[in-house]
């Protein structure tokens, strides 16, 4: 390489062992890619990673600060996940990094997603197909009655991309809508609450799906559980870590609030054994993102942001870092 051209251009990887994208190939095809779990590593690996601008960081693999400085000479990091809490962003800003995100790639998914777990929780759709293929339906006859969903009043999380959608698709259930979110959304019609405690108390249904960060860990605890009341239920699309697991679980067995949608969870991929049994909650993977749609939707944006920035071009989905001052 000559000065500071990169011919092809350098680009590190940066995923967990099982956590592989389909464009890697054409990643490989037009780029020199440096990937540290490569056996064989590339034979340059030591003396190219130093050089290198680019990072693509894949799902949740954690960015620290460790990592970072493995790599001296990075500018970027592409991620392809909708939070960024995976991310020092710390050490972030102290190397002063671009940053992308996956923007808007999952929102339409993940609103879906939220829905359907409320009417799963509320109708006792899962609960209903378990008694149906358990063969108690010719037993015991008569099955019991769930919720409407029509007419809830929905509290949000988090008005940002997803949580704007939730809304939308509420609305056409009749549903009234109330929000809280880090500030009032000036154009927003719905009620906007100061706070998460007052809004549950305002809501049926509370949906979850804001930011995971130290000051919205544990925003869902046990003062706004005890606010959302025996008859609401919680529904999970942001991060496990978003709601008090402990005090959820203890209070969903004690029958202190009325239910969960659950797509997410503190400890992944562990999930609370005392929630298995109980037909008031439904249970998912982290997979409220996951569609064929939404995969192709990210991978074209990713390739979008690694040639946008080595064509030095505008980056879309770009994390605008705080200032630490």
């Amino acid at each position: 390489m000559a000065g500071d051209e990169e011919t092809p251009p350098l680009l590190i990887l940066h995923h967990l062992p099982n956590f592989n994208l389909s464009i890697f190939p054409l990643l490989r095809s037009k780029y020199t890619v440096l990937d540290p779990l490569d056996d064989p590593p590339h034979p340059s690996f030591q003396v190219l990673s130093k050089a290198a601008r680019l990072m693509l960081c894949t799902g949740p693999t954690p960015v620290t600060a460790a990592v970072l400085d493995t790599y001296p000479s990075l500018q970027c990091v592409v991620g392809s996940s909708a939070g960024v809490n995976h991310f020092d962003l710390a050490a972030c800003r102290r190397r002063r990094l671009r940053i992308t995100c996956a923007g808007d790639s999952f929102s339409d998914d993940v609103a879906d997603y939220a829905v359907g777990l409320a009417i799963d929780v509320l109708r006792r759709v899962s609960a209903a197909d378990r008694f149906v293929r358990a063969g108690s339906w010719p037993v015991t006859k008569e099955y019991g009655l769930a919720s409407k969903v029509s007419g809830k009043r929905v509290g949000i999380v988090g008005l940002g991309s997803i949580g704007s959608r939730v809304a939308k698709r509420f609305e056409s259930f009749g549903c009234t809508i109330a929000y809280t979110s880090t500030k009032k959304k000036p154009n927003s019609p719905y009620t906007f609450h100061a706070n998460a405690a007052v809004l549950a108390s305002n809501a049926d249904i509370l949906v979850v799906c804001c930011a995971l960060t130290d000051e919205t860990r544990h925003l869902i605890n046990t003062e706004v559980m005890a606010a959302l009341g025996k008859s609401g239920i919680i529904v999970n699309v942001g991060r496990g870590a978003l709601v008090d697991e402990k005090a959820l679980v203890e209070m969903v067995v004690k029958g202190e609030i009325g239910g969960a949608g659950l797509d997410v969870f503190e400890r992944e991929p562990h999930v609370p054994r005392e929630l298995f049994a109980l037909d008031n909650v439904v249970l998912s993977p982290h997979h409220a993102v996951l569609t064929p749609e939404s995969l192709g939707a990210i991978e074209d944006l990713l390739l979008a942001n690694i040639e946008a920035f080595f064509s030095n071009q505008p980056l879309r989905a770009e994390v605008q870092l705080q200032s630490d001052s």
